[in-house]
């Protein structure tokens, strides 16, 4: 019996302590690895520069503790000691310091627009909307398409961001190929004008039309042109240097010209237009070299055109000298180019019979009349001149006295039809034929013109041909039109109101189909009356509850706003009140009555004064029609208002949304349109801001 128990405890003993020492051994092994984990990821952050964790063991997980300088750090921590044991084993156990001073990113969109479509990209404030937005954006593209890429921020608004997005997008109707950088307060502008000219004048009506709170940066480039011949011509006289001509394919080419020119004797300033279509890279090295010429000969005239060079010396040139210059200038020359010169002969002695003197004159007045006198070759060459002429000036705008003289000089027929384009060419100015040289002087508001029309004579006369021009530019400023006042624009509207009224569709803030037409002919009004602050008030009956005739009455107030802003109306200066049932103009007790009372009624305001109170002049006026309203119970009370520019959503620089053919009116057809379900009804593209 005891023999059989022990057989039984021995296994048993045996057993028991083998499950103790396996679960000592297990204890140890948990220990080692918590041990060396915690260690390995305390030393890893510890070096990198994490001194403000501590790192806990608790069983074979690993416990990150301590306060986080920021989000960031608190994110690398725990990837550090995710390097180091496995993910699911490490606790976040951390806190962030709470910042009171929240750093607001900056606001930036870029405006891309070509002829493909509009990109919209960048991070602006969630208080942006983005619907609106893009449906501005929409209108403008047209049948291309918009691409928004633009993200949203809940911070507030920077100041003057609403006046640089509502200048950024009235300067992307004018700019069909544009980048638009937008920034609080500054609007960067990059865009390509077709011509020179159309450069300064984008740069000019955009810089009038940037808000006062907005700094701008305006490049436009504009196109090198194609020229061809590439001319130049210059003389040196007693009076010193004159450029007829000049053209150049870069700066350092003009400045490398002109410079030769002043080292000969020529001062003052020169018109050398930039432009495509120099025969070859060495040619206004060449050119300065022919100048440098020309002023060794002591005078005479430089004609380039494109490699053919021709010199016209002065009467009285040394002869060994004019040999002596014209070789050594050959010499140098590339092959390229070919070099003719003259020399004139002395004149010759007096005496003989006087031969005629064929002559014809021409002048343009600044006022554009044209007066023509001189000589003609043929009867038929006088009719072509005379139509040529009238083509060129106008019938009612010109004089032409011609004679038949068939004794003119060979071309002289040539050099008279010339004259008259290269007349037609200035502001104002007088040409002068003669058979040995045709001169012109004037003003031009093209700077490029006496390089054209030297182009021209050399066409024309010939390298050897004899001209002299003398042609300032004036650069053109467009005069200010003064516009009508604003009564004098508020009794147009009035006009228009007063035969028409503004309709809604019933018990809504829709314009009906009707007073599209009354809507076209306002924003023809104020188009001509800019910056003008214009009240645009909505006005209901007395039915339905109060808070809702006055919401209805505001989204129709905004309706109309966004229908003038669809016709290209600046609303800048406008604003939009809606007013509800109060100041009936008529009794609400009858139909009449109440359809006089659905209203839109336009004031004049005081932008100035601390509360914008309407202005004096117009509320007297506005009280005055609603005396004679409210007597005939017509309705017809859209008094006083006055245009302005796009401001009411300055706000989010929305321009002109898919509302556009909406317009603000009230409807008749209902007896009630002003009860609670038009609260509801609110226009699409109104702004809670305007």
């Amino acid at each position: 019996m005891n023999q059989r128990f022990s057989s039984i405890l021995l296994p048993l003993a045996a057993f028991t302590v083998a499950a103790i020492l396996s679960a000592l051994g297990a204890r140890v092994a948990v220990s080692l690895v918590e041990d060396l984990s915690r260690s390995a990821v305390q030393e890893a952050l510890a070096d990198d520069g994490q001194q403000w964790a501590d790192v806990l063991g608790d069983g074979l997980q690993v416990v990150i503790e301590g306060t986080a300088p920021n989000e960031a750090a608190r994110f690398r921590a725990m990837s550090i000691a995710g390097r180091h044991v496995d993910a699911s084993r490490v606790i976040d156990n951390i806190s962030v310091v709470q910042r009171d001073d929240i750093i607001v990113p900056e606001f930036v969109v870029e405006i891309l627009r070509s002829d493909s479509g509009i990109s919209l990209i960048g991070l602006a404030p969630a208080t942006t909307d983005r619907d609106v937005l893009t449906r501005s954006l929409s209108e403008i593209a047209g049948n291309t398409r918009v691409a928004d890429l633009l993200e949203l921020a809940e911070y507030p608004a920077p100041p003057e961001w609403r006046s640089a997005m509502t200048y950024a997008t009235r300067v992307l109707r004018e700019l069909p190929r544009a980048k638009i950088s937008v920034r609080a307060g500054r609007v960067e502008i990059s865009a390509i004008a077709e011509s020179a000219a159309e450069k300064r004048d984008l740069e000019r009506e955009l810089a009038d039309m940037a808000p006062r709170n907005v700094a701008t940066r305006i490049a436009i480039t504009a196109p090198r042109p194609v020229v061809t011949p590439f001319t130049l011509r210059f003389t040196l006289n007693a009076q010193g240097g004159s450029f007829d001509a000049c053209v150049a394919e870069t700066f350092d080419d003009r400045d490398l010209m002109i410079e030769a020119a002043r080292a000969i004797g020529f001062e003052g300033d020169v018109t050398c237009p930039i432009a495509i279509g120099a025969p070859d890279p060495e040619w206004s090295r060449v050119v300065s070299q022919a100048i440098s010429t020309l002023g060794a000969l002591g005078g005479g005239t430089l004609t380039v055109s494109d490699t053919d060079l021709h010199i016209i010396a002065q009467q009285g040139t040394d002869e060994t000298l004019f040999d002596t210059q014209i070789t050594a200038l050959a010499d140098a020359l590339p092959a390229l180019y070919a070099l003719e010169a003259d020399l004139p002969a002395p004149p010759a002695p007096e005496g003989g019979e006087e031969a005629l003197v064929a002559s014809f004159t021409g002048t343009l007045s600044p006022e554009g009349l044209a007066q023509f006198r001189g000589m003609i070759g043929d009867d038929l060459m006088k009719i072509t001149a005379d139509n040529y002429a009238a083509a060129r000036f106008g019938r009612s705008s010109l004089s032409i006295r011609t004679t038949v003289e068939p004794s003119v000089p060979s071309g002289w027929n040539i050099r008279v039809l010339t004259a008259i384009e290269a007349l037609s060419r200035l502001k104002n100015g007088a040409v002068s034929v003669s058979p040995e040289s045709v001169t012109l002087t004037g003003t031009t508001n093209d700077p490029e013109a006496s390089t054209a029309i030297s182009a021209l004579f050399i066409e024309k006369f010939g390298q050897d041909g004899s001209f002299d021009i003398d042609i300032e530019f004036v650069e053109e400023i467009p005069e200010e039109e003064s516009g009508p006042t604003p009564q004098e624009c508020l009794a147009s509207i009035r006009a228009i109101t007063d035969e028409t009224k503004i309709l809604f569709d019933p018990g809504s803030a829709t314009l009906t189909a009707e007073t599209r037409p009354v809507i076209d002919d306002i924003a023809k009004v104020l188009r001509d009356c800019p910056e003008l602050p214009l009240e645009v008030a909505g006005y209901t009956d007395s039915q339905g509850r109060e808070v809702m005739n006055q919401q209805l009455s505001q989204e129709r107030a905004e309706a109309v706003l966004t229908a003038l802003r669809g016709r290209r109306v600046l609303t800048g200066s406008f604003r939009s009140i809606g007013y509800g049932e109060e100041n009936p103009i008529a009794d609400n007790d009858t139909e009449e009555g109440r359809e006089a009372n659905r209203r839109i009624e336009f004031h004049l305001y005081d932008p100035e004064s601390e509360d914008g109170g309407r202005l004096e002049t117009d509320a007297t006026a506005d009280s005055a029609e609603q005396d004679t309203a409210a007597d005939d119970a017509t309705g017809e009370a859209e008094d006083t208002d006055v245009p302005t520019a796009d401001g009411t959503d300055e706000t989010t620089g929305d321009a002109p949304t898919s509302e556009s053919d909406a317009t603000a009116a009230d409807a008749p057809e209902t007896d009630s349109p002003d009860t609670d379900t038009p609260a509801n009804d609110t226009p699409d593209a109104t702004d809670s801001e305007g």
